[in-house]
């Protein structure tokens, strides 16, 4: 049975710390819904009540386009191994690109990940949990380096210039603002 909770738990946190993978959904009221998984040791707890993620380039930029526009945020955790559940947290989200004040604090939280981005921070003002038994079992292999190696390969500027062509804006025209200063 579901439960639900104004913030972070020891217990979550810990739960959230055992996972490698979580997905991310947005939208804005007339874009399509988007969810996203993500990995790579991208996630940290700030405090009960706040969680950040460093995002690294890929091939679209939805997240950060619709919480620019409509920050309601949705991040979902499942265990695919022990214990079963689900932990979805709500709240509003805030972008911090790399040339926002707040960047090089919210950075230093993580270990680099080439490519990097934009900040996610998010206000939690929900955590839910499920009991996660329809999820099944899937053994944990590795991390893929594709894309790490993909992202050092480009360099700073080959970065930059994917981000003009392919991270300007969502598949539905919305603005992600990432390259707003120092182009």
């Amino acid at each position: 049975m579901g439960k639900r909770f104004n913030e972070l738990s020891a217990k979550h946190i810990q739960f959230i710390s055992e996972q490698k993978l979580f997905f991310v959904g947005t939208a804005t009221t007339d874009s399509r819904v988007n969810i996203s998984p993500k990995g790579m040791d991208s996630f940290r707890v700030i405090d009960p009540k706040r969680v950040v993620w460093l995002n690294v380039t890929g091939s679209g930029n939805e997240t950060s386009a619709h919480v620019q526009q409509a920050p309601r945020i949705t991040i979902l955790f499942c265990a695919f191994d022990g214990t079963p559940l689900i932990l979805r947290l709500y709240g509003t989200a805030k972008v911090v690109h790399q040339y926002d004040p707040e960047w090089d604090n919210l950075f230093a939280r993580f270990n680099p990940l080439p490519g990097a981005r934009q900040i996610f921070d998010v206000n939690v003002d929900l955590v839910q949990t499920s009991c996660g038994m329809a999820v099944p079992y899937f053994s944990y292999a590795g991390e893929r380096e594709l894309l790490s190696d993909w992202a050092e390969k480009q360099g700073e500027q080959g970065l930059r210039d994917y981000w003009t062509k392919n991270n300007q804006t969502s598949i539905d025209g919305i603005a992600t603002h990432i390259l707003e200063k120092g182009g």
